[in-house]
């Protein structure tokens, strides 16, 4: 027998030491209702489940923004109605003023009516906003024009711009190229493509890429893509090129085209790219980058539904007048259908969004949650060995006492 060293007395305590630990974490499990509390506790489960945390957050804003999107929408097509009944007792009024039993004295009294109609209108159109946010003033009309790039066709052919500005050049082929399809989105931003060169080689052509926002675009790898026409048939034609830093187009190549076709690029109104696009508005509605939908509202002023000339002061300005609001009347019935589809579409999108949170949520919380029934039976497994510990390292301790026996 050994006093220097008691072997029970250590082990018992290394063993009520680990218990002592396990317990501790028991405890925290129970108390917290998680059972990964820290990455010691299962790293690959907390990388998963903190993903899936980030999903589920971003669905949840996803889910507020298509609600802000149909409050902007309601804003919006509420307004709309008023403007709508506006037109409508304008119509009245010109047919009223149209008839032969009203006097031309009549029919003044009628126009400064409409006068004071017309003005409404565009009261309506510059004040209506949501969040300090104009509405109808074509602010939110999205892009009016796009503008395209240059190709290079296998061989020798001519090329033909379209626009304010119209142009011939031949030009040198390079090789076989590729086709895909028109439009073109990194990241979710729309492109477009401003060609800053007509002449010379097209192989050293330079070309700008522009986002929503007007701003020059850098990167690598990017896709540009056109409209093509040949013999007034629109193609569904496209290019695949790469680009350098800066926006520098280069290597753009289109196949299928036969020597001395001409290739008409339209380029629209000869302006520069931040005054061509316009401010759609995007609603992000998922969790991730590029899940978004664009809203489109034109202006619903007078000059916009073509209504600053209406005069039904002469039955024969009155008879024109009933066809212009018949048409101003049909662009705002359409605006509203297409805000009225937007708003459909953003109901099933929270319901959706909802749902997708819901179940991935469920799925966090079966990798993070613990089982607390299960919890509660090792808690208590754990506390019966402390005690059980406890009651062993005082029967060890105790072991050494005889060797007092030998020393009376």
């Amino acid at each position: 027998m050994i006093i220097n060293h008691n072997m029970m007395a250590m082990n018992t305590q290394r063993a009520m030491s680990v218990t002592t630990s396990a317990q501790s974490k028991s405890i925290e499990k129970l108390s917290s209702g998680m059972r990964i509390n820290r990455a010691g506790d299962d790293a690959a489960g907390l990388a998963i489940s903190e993903k899936m945390r980030g999903q589920i957050r971003g669905l949840n804003q996803a889910s507020r923004n298509a609600q802000d999107g149909i409050s902007l929408i309601q804003t919006a097509e509420g307004a709309l109605t008023e403007t709508h009944n506006i037109l409508q007792r304008m119509r009245e009024l010109a047919v009223q003023a149209t008839n032969d039993t009203n006097t031309d004295s009549d029919r003044r009294e009628l126009q400064n009516e409409v006068k004071q109609l017309k003005l409404e209108i565009d009261r309506i159109g510059n004040t209506t906003e949501f969040n300090t946010k104009k509405l109808l003033e074509g602010s939110a009309a999205g892009p009016r024009e796009k503008v395209d790039g240059v190709v290079q066709i296998n061989n020798n052919s001519s090329l033909s711009i379209s626009g304010l500005k119209a142009l011939q050049d031949t030009f040198k082929g390079i090789g076989e190229g590729k086709a895909s399809s028109s439009g073109v989105l990194i990241n979710g931003a729309v492109i477009l493509v401003r060609e800053t060169k007509t002449s010379g080689s097209f192989q050293s052509t330079d070309f700008a890429l522009y986002t929503n926002d007007g701003k020059r675009l850098s990167g690598s790898n990017m896709s540009s893509y056109l409209n093509i026409s040949q013999s007034g048939i629109k193609l569904g034609s496209s290019i695949t090129a790469s680009t350098a830093a800066q926006g520098k187009q280069v290597g753009m190549t289109l196949s299928g085209m036969k020597v001395g076709e001409t290739v008409t690029f339209v380029f629209g109104k000869n302006e520069d790219a931040k005054k061509v696009l316009s401010g759609s508005m995007m609603f992000q509605i998922g969790a991730n980058a590029g899940q978004t939908t664009f809203a489109a509202i034109n202006d619903m002023r007078v000059k916009a539904l073509d209504l600053s000339g209406v005069d039904i002061s002469t039955k024969w300005g009155a008879a024109v007048a009933i066809e212009r609001i018949q048409q101003a009347i049909e662009k705002v019935s359409s605006q509203r259908s297409l805000l009225g589809a937007l708003q459909n579409r953003l109901e099933y999108t929270i319901r959706n969004v909802d749902t997708a949170a819901e179940n991935i949520q469920a799925s966090e919380s079966r990798i993070r949650d613990v089982d607390m029934a299960k919890e509660m039976m090792n808690y208590t497994r754990l506390n019966i060995l402390q005690q059980a510990a406890n009651s062993m390292l005082a029967q060890a301790n105790q072991a050494p006492q005889s060797v007092l026996s030998l020393l009376r």
